[in-house]
């Protein structure tokens, strides 16, 4: 008998097992993946308890490539609060919402407590040298530690120099739940400080870009919010510069980006080049080059700008503003509209800062008069206020660029949008969503203005607008733009159009079934899905929302805890196997439904108090507290 073959045995064995393995990897085929979303809503909070947390109760059935169907039940978890003592900055600890001066020392409210912000909003995941980190804006200081409205708080100042965190997470591969590892705010003083940083987007080039919302653009004395804008300077001034120098307010209005680097370092960009103005956020199309920005506030513009090289905004391009041309009669269903493109100037980043620099105030720009003259042209940007204005020689681009939204109206280009919020793109189908918060005042017919483009039906729940794109285009004077991406037709699709009905028991006087408000947005691709997060004055809980752009169904993913806003949305398809749903909250307990019934305030006051304690003012710290979190237990769509 041959001598042995042990060896021979084992080896045979593992061809066997080999090949046994690649045959059955050819006839079952790849890893099944998932193909498919639907997900199953959520009823409305019912509980006091349900009404005033964040959580939700909703599911997600996932078809796989194999035919398969899952239910994932989906799972709300907090990172952080802006309370907690999580961030460092030169080996010192500091609350995640605490606000910083130029010199990066904290700033401290009248009572000797820490100024901490309460309004966590943007969120952006970029990977970067191997490490996940987390870019989160915050937005204005709402509420003292003591209870005061900030704005009104005696030995305190209305406006606020805002922040941002960069946090370092580290993810639980196995069930994907992540963490913060470590936290430092973010250094504005190269761009001169912030001033309210508001929704973002994660650009092509895989950095954060907020909106920077400058709500204080009335610079012409004897305009009604010419004394906000006085007193916001006057803030800045003191607060952030600390009497050192004056605020510029041309420092303030732009889209904002923050590039992170390998090891946690970052640089900071104020984009003058995509205009000035009251910015939700820019939200780039894949092209790298084409951004349309939401203008939040009333009498406000909507703009689109064109780069001149991918993924290089401060190369230069062109600003555009749109004109509506209503198309449908009465605007009931929310309207119709053509839309058409008024150019408004090219420029690259250093010549606008160039302007600045330099010290250019707006009556360099324009000759203003506040009654009817000739040879100026009457406006409406920003406030219900006519103002007349005539451009003075050569100063065509410091308008275009410095004062994007006084040009835009006195050029022709529509600025009757109001409250203008978030944006996203779906790039298969070549369409835009605009979230248009409210359908009031100067989007009605009849308005007053000095134009009247927009004739709609007023809706107090808003509407998410659908525009299509598409490219060969031309402007109004009959220039090419160099983009795919152009809007050419606005809509609203029935399920977006907000609902108003008679108040009911909680206060709600939009139906709660559907969505109200509509601010922060964010399309998936991969899962064929619009999330809508609400800044509702019409429900007493806000929502985020799925609505799957195929079928056409809504459902109610989350519900934030009673009197705060949705913000932070932002949806991760897949980051190590996992997807995520981002999502904060602010000012929880602050912003009540104004038909709110008082009893119900009181008892939920009443309750939150007991379940997370009051501070040392004797003040709810749910009222004072801010989340930044996600909704887990998604698997990746790759």
């Amino acid at each position: 008998m041959p001598r042995f073959t042990y060896s021979r045995v084992i080896l045979a064995a593992a061809v066997s097992a080999a090949l046994s393995s690649s045959v059955s990897s050819v006839f079952a085929g790849a890893p099944a993946r998932p193909v498919k979303i639907e997900f199953i809503g959520m009823p409305a909070p019912q509980t006091e308890d349900e009404m005033i947390k964040n959580y939700t109760t909703a599911q997600a059935k996932v078809t796989f490539s194999n035919g398969q169907e899952r239910i994932y039940p989906l799972t709300y978890h907090t990172l952080y609060k802006n309370t907690d003592v999580i961030a460092t900055h030169k080996g010192k600890r500091y609350a995640a919402g605490q606000l910083f001066d130029v010199d990066m020392n904290p700033i401290i409210e009248p009572k000797g407590d820490p100024a901490l912000s309460e309004t966590a909003d943007a969120n952006t995941l970029v990977r970067v040298g191997g490490k996940l980190f987390l870019v989160t804006n915050w937005e204005y200081d709402d509420v003292l530690a003591d209870g005061q409205t900030a704005s009104k708080a005696e030995g305190w100042q209305s406006r606020m120099p805002m922040t941002m965190n960069l946090s370092e997470i580290v993810q639980d591969k196995k069930t994907g739940k992540l963490k913060v590892k470590s936290q430092q705010p973010i250094d504005f003083s190269s761009v001169h400080g912030g001033w309210i940083f508001c929704n973002a987007s994660h650009t092509p080039w895989n950095t954060h870009l907020a909106g920077e919302e400058d709500y204080d653009l009335q610079f012409v004395p004897g305009e009604k919010e010419f004394k906000k804008t006085q007193a916001g300077v006057k803030a800045m001034s003191e607060v952030y510069f600390r009497g050192k120098r004056e605020a510029n307010p041309y420092h303030y209005g732009y889209a904002t980006e923050v590039a992170v680097k390998p090891g946690g370092r970052y640089e900071v960009t104020k984009h003058y080049e995509m205009g000035r103005g009251t910015w939700e956020l820019a939200q780039f199309a894949n092209d790298g080059k084409t951004a349309f920005l939401g203008d939040d506030g009333t009498y406000a513009g909507f703009f689109m700008f064109v780069g001149n090289r991918a993924n290089d905004p401060k190369a230069g391009g062109t600003l555009y503003a749109a004109k509506w041309q209503q198309t449908s009669p009465d605007g009931s269903d929310g309207g119709t509209a053509d839309i058409r493109w008024v150019r408004l100037g090219s420029a690259t980043h250093d010549e606008i800062k160039a302007l600045i620099d330099r010290g250019i105030t707006i009556n360099d720009i324009f000759e203003i008069s506040l009654t009817e003259k000739p040879g100026f042209v009457p406006t409406r940007a920003g406030s219900a206020e006519t103002v007349w204005l005539k451009l003075k020689p050569g100063m065509e681009t410091a308008a275009a660029f410095l004062e994007t939204r006084r040009y835009a109206a006195y050029l022709g280009a529509t600025t009757e949008f109001t409250k203008g919020e978030g944006l996203a793109i779906n790039h298969a189908d070549k369409k835009l969503y605009y979230a248009i918060s409210y359908i009031q005042s100067s989007m009605l017919g009849k308005d007053g203005g000095p134009a009247d483009d927009i004739r709609l039906k007023e809706n107090m729940a808003g509407a998410t607008y659908t525009f299509d794109l598409a490219g060969d285009q031309k402007d109004t004077e009959g220039r090419p733009i160099t983009s795919d991406f152009v809007p050419v037709r606005a809509y609203v699709e029935p399920m977006l159009l907000g609902r108003p009905i008679a108040a009911d028991a909680k206060g709600n006087t939009a139906d709660p079934d559907f969505v109200a408000n509509p601010d922060n947005l964010h399309y998936s691709e991969k899962m064929r899905t619009l999330f809508i997060g609400e800044d509702s004055g019409t429900h007493m809980n806000n929502f985020v929302w799925a609505y799957h752009v195929d079928t056409q169904k809504l459902a109610r993913i989350m519900s934030v805890a009673a009197g705060g806003e949705a913000t932070g949305l932002k949806v991760y398809e897949d980051i190590g196997g996992h997807a995520y749903i981002l999502a904060n909250n602010q000012h929880q307990g602050g912003d009540w439904v104004k038909s709110a019934p008082a009893e119900l305030k009181a008892r939920l006051e009443q309750r939150a108090g007991e379940v997370f304690g009051k501070n040392r003012h004797g003040v709810n710290n749910w009222r004072l507290e801010a989340h930044v979190g996600y909704i887990g237990g998604l698997p990746a769509f790759k």
